[in-house]
């Protein structure tokens, strides 16, 4: 079977998008070990992840995202981008604004424009919708109304670690470091992902605070391993300096890739959005 594809990344963070929207789902084909395929770095096209772009019964667009490891992850904010972008410059959508249907729920990007005559596409704001901080919605062992804020985590080999917990649709576990290049990320990262206080695994996020505005950030993602972006860890990231007072609601998150801007408006109650680019990088046709 022959499949055609588009490479894109957000800010590092790479995927392969196939769009099912206006062609036929391939039936029977199983996307778990297909992503695993052609995710290869050495064997395959080389991703981080596969995205399926799908009608959806009640909004604009479905999408399913498929880790490369075959995981299928709730949702992706540099992959929701990459979405908005191969969606409007492939004429499946003529809005600037639309809501896509994902396993953490409603997304909703906003295309933003070098000049709106030229309908040439500079970015992307996504609201990510409200993080959720209480050990039920994460999810995490313990108390389920209890909110994780700083607290200490042992990884049972004599390594402690202050956390905070968020959910941005998806699990994620944040720690704040003095200097995040030195930070033993292939090493700790997994550890976390797979420790028993987390039923669903979690992303990691460690964290640099540069000043109240500007963070530095690397993330160990679940199913994944290092990446060069997160937009929900860089979401989730934020959320986490806001509640230990370390940075402001409106932060510019550097990663390995590129930058973001993270915005959380309200605080507390409030939804985070997400703003940053989403290139293009070639298309071909993939034998399955």
């Amino acid at each position: 079977m022959e499949l055609d594809f588009t490479k894109m990344h957000g800010t590092g963070n790479d995927f392969i998008i196939m769009d099912f929207y206006s062609k036929t789902f391939p039936d029977g084909l199983d996307f778990h070990n297909t992503a695993k395929k052609i995710c290869a770095r050495h064997f395959g096209i080389g991703a981080d992840g596969l995205i399926l772009i799908l009608p959806s019964d009640k909004y604009d667009f479905k999408m399913r995202i498929f880790n490369a490891n075959g995981s299928e992850a709730q949702m992706c904010g540099n992959g929701i981008r990459c979405l908005a972008k191969y969606a409007y410059e492939n004429k499946l959508t003529h809005k600037d604004v639309f809501s896509i249907e994902t396993l953490a729920g409603i997304i909703i990007p906003e295309l933003i424009f070098e000049e709106q005559k030229t309908g040439v596409i500079k970015g992307v704001r996504v609201d990510m919708g409200k993080p959720h901080l209480t050990k039920k919605n994460i999810p995490m062992i313990g108390n389920p109304d209890r909110q994780v804020i700083n607290e200490i985590i042992s990884l049972g080999n004599g390594q402690y670690f202050r956390i905070t917990c968020v959910s941005m649709g998806n699990p994620h576990c944040v720690i704040f470091t003095e200097d995040v290049d030195s930070c033993k990320v292939s090493e700790v990262g997994p550890i976390i992902e797979n420790h028993h206080l987390f039923p669903e695994k979690t992303n990691v996020e460690f964290v640099q605070p540069l000043n109240k505005h500007e963070i530095k950030l690397r993330v160990w993602e679940r199913g994944v391993g290092e990446t060069m972006a997160c937009g929900t860890g860089a979401s989730a990231a934020v959320v986490a300096g806001v509640l230990n007072k370390r940075i402001n609601n409106k932060t510019e998150v550097h990663l390995k890739g590129g930058n973001l801007e993270i915005e959380w408006v309200g605080e507390t109650e409030g939804h985070v959005f997400m703003t940053g680019p989403a290139i293009s990088v070639f298309s071909g046709i993939v034998s399955i």
